[in-house]
């Protein structure tokens, strides 16, 4: 479940990454432009959309066991949301690593 939620939140999330641009390129759009966050605040609440999903994972997966009304295709796509948030979390940090071992091996 964490998944799903994670990557429907990316997007959103990037765009406030992707709306500074380089001096001379003219990105206005009509409306207030949107809110500036930090990284560290945009990767944590990915994470715990991720976390959030996870829960609601298992929360659907015990309530089809003990039969209070999930149904299986419910408890699947549930699992399935946390599995692709999880590897999506996976991905980000694999990235990072890379990023900074490419920065630690530089040359200055």
């Amino acid at each position: 479940m964490p998944a799903t939620s994670a990557i429907v939140a990316a997007p959103i999330g990037l765009s406030s990454l992707t709306s500074q641009s380089p001096p001379g390129l003219n990105t206005s759009v009509a409306g207030p432009s949107p809110a500036q966050s930090p990284f560290s605040e945009l990767l944590s609440g990915a994470v715990g959309q991720a976390a959030q999903l996870d829960q609601q994972a298992q929360e659907a997966v015990e309530g089809l066991m003990t039969g209070t009304g999930v149904d299986v295709h419910q408890a699947m796509i549930a699992a399935q949301k946390a599995d692709m948030a999880f590897e999506l979390a996976l991905a980000v940090r694999n990235k990072a690593i890379q990023a900074y071992q490419a920065v630690i091996g530089m040359q200055f």
